[in-house]
């Protein structure tokens, strides 16, 4: 079994989200959390897939060398598209009140990118889900951004939180993808690596 496989191997979760923190927990994995300073720019003219990629790999880069060569380590990186539009965090309370009052009565995607290191080799791989929001009105978007300050999270909400309670109609796909980590997929993933 993997995870018995995994008892032997240091690995570490290069991401400081605690929701993805979370997320590997429950799925049975002891890990420790190291974060490397990255650069998370890029180039616009990539396609969404191509720039969540790049920054999940961006991340990995920091762990190459440096001691982390026995290790496997893991890196992410979630993205919210809207109409072709990237809604990453937002800055403040009413970047958050636009960019959900985009995404309501719509369908988006979110995307999360997952890097892996292991043994000096990198590879990667994005999961996408299809979310549908209700149309939601100005008072509960503002309820929920003064209640839930979303600015840690692509797209100004998290689907766990009250907002995926009262205001998703429909998700294809893995819950946990948008949550920040496709457990299931990365738990396949993994089999094949390790």
């Amino acid at each position: 079994m993997l995870l018995d496989r995994l008892k032997n191997i240091r690995i570490v979760l290069g991401s400081q989200s605690p929701r993805r923190k979370e997320l590997l927990a429950k799925m049975g994995v002891s890990f420790e959390v190291i974060v490397k300073e990255t650069d998370e720019a890029f180039d616009v003219t990539l396609s969404p897939e191509d720039i969540v990629t790049h920054i999940a790999m961006n991340k990995l880069a920091g762990f190459v060398g440096g001691g982390f060569e026995s290790a496997l380590v893991i890196t992410a990186d979630t993205i919210v598209v809207n109409d072709g539009v990237i809604l990453n965090k937002p800055g403040n309370d009413a970047e958050a009140m636009a960019m959900l009052t985009a995404l309501q009565g719509k369908t988006h995607q979110v995307m999360t990118a997952v890097g892996i290191l292991y043994k000096g080799e990198k590879q990667s791989f994005v999961e996408t889900t299809t979310v549908t929001f209700e149309a939601l009105d100005l008072a509960e978007i503002g309820y929920y951004v003064e209640n839930f300050k979303p600015m840690d999270k692509a797209g100004a909400y998290g689907i766990q939180e009250w907002i995926g309670l009262v205001g998703v109609e429909k998700i294809i796909g893995a819950f946990e993808n948008v949550v920040g980590l496709p457990t299931a997929r990365l738990y396949k993933e993994l089999k094949k690596i390790v």
